[in-house]
């Protein structure tokens, strides 16, 4: 796991020591080692470099910019390949070390970018030909490693994150187009960020750089994993999950370095866990943490796991004041305007994690992939016809109730026509704002027309047509998870040098679960059915016997209370008024609600004050 950087400067302006500052924004990414390779042609500069957390061959021989053998390519990898071995053996490669970064470049140096279709693994990575100065691009399947670009057509520079393309790029402009899908998401959807010029390289994509051209290309897409028929037979179809959560687990505790597995007592982080248990001999590391005299205090439901287990558990207990220092980082770790509140505990538990482990296991996916969200229940009712006709007066009915529970069904019921419920329902399930609240919000919305129209859905042919749940479910993947759920967890574990791997998003298992019929998905109400079963195999139901509460923190409270500050400098009338981006009045109406009682309006209220802050700085 690794920080990347680098550039293409025709205008010769980026030397060296360019290259090295731009590495050296990522040095949190890979405290082991540093290196680069830089290379002046008539054509322009050509810069790699490279920050290394070692995990697999710890050696300095390991250490990149990686050089195949015969010399012509050289390679900057940020990532984990699981399968390197048997790739190693399918090609016959001759390698000099036992790192999977060396079979990567060996084995593109012998058969190409069909390399890309044998990886298993979380990648981003870049490969250049030092005799034909081409440029190749590589993200993988499910968008687990990040890979950002700047472009204007003559330059171009990247990196795993933003901080280290500002630190030489242009004078960065903010992209006004991305501001509507923030407000609406609470994250900047791909390829877009804040910035103009500055993108990011799409899940399972590859780019070539050649000739002073970009051009970019899928090479898996989630779509295509849809096939015509579903796999009904319970029995077939557990045993083949165990097998791949098996086969999945046993890949990611490959490692030089200690490993554990974030334990949240959770369906997700307990399966990964149990099977992690239940594929070695030794006992492994978990790590859980909690907040002092909090309902969001999950360690109680992880300690039990881990003590049937036999877990070598490891449980951190916070005050909330802990948890609300961290606030402050947020813009600064993600580089751009990030809402999702649930990184502050997930940045507290690496950190702790961080003191016993380099890697850790986590549950994300499991939701996604095996229905475990509310919001999938709202895309069924939504679907009923007679709903679908009646939807706008019952918004209108219960937003007139004086129950708060009402009023907040009353935002999913107020939908907007189909082609764009999908955002609708994540937008409001996570209390955003909605489309029609950001056309009166924006003062001139024709300049922040949103990056992709609220994701109208695309017109791609699908193998079989999908209930609405599943429908829902394949936005989050394409979207929610990616650009919220993964990057979330990159930027906070990176940022204490750990290393997160994320079993349940295997390629083989994500394929596999597309296409499970959904009745083994939802059963009588019962979500993530089948995982539960394979689950219940090696931890007892009953201590799962409650509401799910996920990996949250009392946002609503701590701003009406120790946050307060945020809303009185981000959203005072005066900063508002000269920003000049919103209508002052109906932020002033959403604040007196807000702090007047109205709690679920408060991820509206953090997502203008991350706005204002990050426009005012």
């Amino acid at each position: 796991m690794c920080g990347i950087s680098g550039f293409y400067s025709s205008s010769f302006k980026h030397h060296a020591a360019a290259l090295q500052q731009m590495t050296d924004t990522l040095s949190h990414r890979g405290p082991d080692a540093d290196n680069y390779f830089f290379e002046a042609k008539k054509t322009g500069h050509i810069g790699l470099g490279h920050r290394r957390l070692s995990i697999i061959d710890l050696s300095a021989e390991a250490n990149q910019p990686f050089y195949s053998k015969d010399g012509r390519y050289v390679m900057v990898f940020n990532g984990e390949i699981y399968n390197y071995q048997s790739i190693s053996q399918q090609l016959k490669l001759e390698c000099r070390t036992s790192s999977d970064t060396e079979v990567i470049i060996e084995a593109f140096a012998k058969i190409g970018t069909a390399v890309i279709e044998l990886l298993n693994g979380m990648f981003a990575m870049v490969i250049y030909d030092t005799e034909t100065n081409q440029l190749y691009f590589f993200r993988d399947r499910l968008g687990i490693k990040p890979l950002y670009y700047w472009w204007n057509g003559h330059d171009l520079f990247f990196a795993s994150e933003i901080k280290a393309i500002a630190a030489i790029a242009p004078t960065l402009k903010v992209n006004q187009s991305a501001i509507a899908s923030f407000l609406h998401l609470g994250y900047v959807p791909c390829p877009h960020t804040f910035y103009q010029n500055i993108y990011q390289l799409p899940a399972g994509n590859a780019a070539l750089f050649a000739n002073g051209e970009l051009q970019i290309q899928l090479f898996w897409q989630l779509k295509k994993q849809i096939q015509s028929k579903t796999l009904q037979d319970e029995t077939t179809a557990k045993e083949e999950l165990r097998r791949l959560l098996q086969s999945s687990v046993e890949y990611r505790l490959i490692a030089d370095v200690p490993i554990g597995t974030f334990l949240s007592g959770g369906i997700d982080s307990s399966m990964v866990t149990a099977m992690a248990q239940s594929v070695t001999d030794k006992q492994v590391k978990t790590f859980s943490i909690g907040f002092k005299d909090s309902k969001f205090n999950e360690s109680d439901y992880a300690r039990k796991v881990a003590k049937h287990l036999q877990t070598d558990h490891h449980e951190f207990i916070l005050s909330e004041q802990e948890a609300i220092d961290q606030v402050e980082n947020l813009l600064d770790i993600y580089d751009q305007p990030f809402a999702d509140s649930s990184a502050i505990p997930t940045l507290l538990v690496s950190q702790m994690a961080r003191k016993h482990v380099t890697v850790a296991l986590s549950g994300d996916g499991g939701d996604e992939l095996f229905m475990g969200y509310g919001m999938y229940n709202w895309a069924k009712r939504l679907s009923n016809p007679l709903l679908q006709t009646f939807r706008k007066p019952i918004a209108k009915l219960l937003q007139q109730s004086p129950k708060h529970r009402h009023q907040r069904a009353a935002l999913v019921f107020n939908a907007p026509k189909k082609t764009k419920q999908r955002s609708h329902i994540f937008s409001q399930e996570q209390y955003f704002f909605s489309e029609q609240e950001i056309e009166e919000l924006l003062l001139d919305a024709s300049k922040t027309k949103p990056c992709v129209l609220f994701f109208n859905e695309d017109k791609t042919q699908l193998a079989r047509k999908l209930s609405a749940e599943e429908q829902q479910a394949l936005f989050d993947l394409q979207y929610y998870l990616p650009d919220d759920l993964l990057t979330k967890v990159d930027r906070a574990s990176m940022q204490h040098s750990l290393e997160v791997r994320v079993p349940l998003l295997d390629h083989r298992l994500v394929e596999f679960a597309m296409n499970l019929d959904i009745s083994l998905k939802i059963q009588n109400g019962d979500s993530k059915y089948l995982l539960k079963q394979v689950l219940y195999d090696y931890v007892p139901a009953e201590h799962f016997n409650r509401p799910k509460w996920g990996f949250s923190i009392p946002l609503a409270r701590w701003l009406q209370n120790d946050l307060r500050y945020l809303i009185d400098a981000y959203l005072a009338d005066s900063l508002v008024k000269n920003l000049g981006l919103v209508n002052v009045s109906i932020v002033r109406k959403l604040k007196e609600d807000f702090l007047g009682g109205k709690e679920y309006l408060f991820n509206r209220i953090w997502v203008l004050v991350l706005l204002h802050r990050f426009l005012s700085k």
